[in-house]
């Protein structure tokens, strides 16, 4: 499932990522890398250590944590500690790859399985040319770009690349979900069943005998489903 999640950022949350990251310092992206991945990045990465990283940190999960439909699509179980990574100049793409199974965190602090990945765009598109995000699909390639602040996840286990910035520098946040349920297959219809049992929430009132009954069948599937 790629999904498209407004206002992960806010504009007050926004504009202050967005003044750590004008003066951040900024290294080259390969240190986090794989072997494959690594011979086809080309980008800046902001230190895993450094103090701007840690306050952009907090302002991402913050966002995440207020965000109901992040909850509903992902159902995370685990979020890895959101990176930071910039394109342009000379360090303008990322090829075809495909994210690592599993994220090794800092220090030890254990391990995701990355089930989904992230993008928080955090430059808006008029700020540069190119830098499209493409996830291959079995339906054809999906080309994302987003407002600021907006995020998309999509599979961990697609094949993806960032298209060369050809003007400006595109800035993201990345980062991946370990979901309480392993099957993007499962997760996908959990999510339809959710977004459908809102609306019909709205319509008839929490106590409709029919709002009760699928919400019973939704967590029935979801404790069926669920992996601990």
């Amino acid at each position: 499932m790629l999904l498209h999640i407004r206002e992960v950022l806010g504009p007050e949350p926004l504009r202050q990522a967005r003044r750590i990251l004008r003066d951040a310092p900024w290294e080259d992206g390969r240190k986090t890398s794989g072997e494959q991945a690594a011979q086809a990045k080309r980008n800046e990465q902001l230190p895993e250590s450094c103090e701007e990283t840690r306050v952009l940190q907090e302002l991402v999960m913050r966002g995440l944590e207020r965000h109901a439909l992040f909850f509903s699509a992902a159902l995370p179980k685990q979020v890895s500690p959101p990176m930071f990574n910039r394109y342009g100049g000379a360090a303008d793409r990322f090829g075809n790859h495909v994210d690592s199974a599993v994220r090794y965190l800092r220090n030890g602090a254990g391990r995701v399985r990355t089930d989904i990945s992230c993008t928080l765009f955090l430059a808006e598109p008029q700020e540069y040319d190119g830098g499209e995000l493409v996830v291959e699909d079995t339906f054809g390639d999906k080309r994302v770009k987003l407002a600021a602040g907006d995020m998309v996840l999509y599979p961990g286990t697609s094949v993806h690349r960032v298209e060369p910035v050809t003007r400006g520098h595109r800035v993201a946040a990345f980062f991946w979900v370990q979901s309480m349920v392993r099957s993007d297959e499962q997760r996908r219809l959990l999510f339809d069943m959710d977004t459908h049992l809102m609306r019909l929430r709205s319509q008839a009132g929490e106590t409709d005998p029919a709002v009760v009954g699928l919400t019973g069948t939704y967590h029935n599937l979801l404790r069926m489903w669920i992996d601990t």
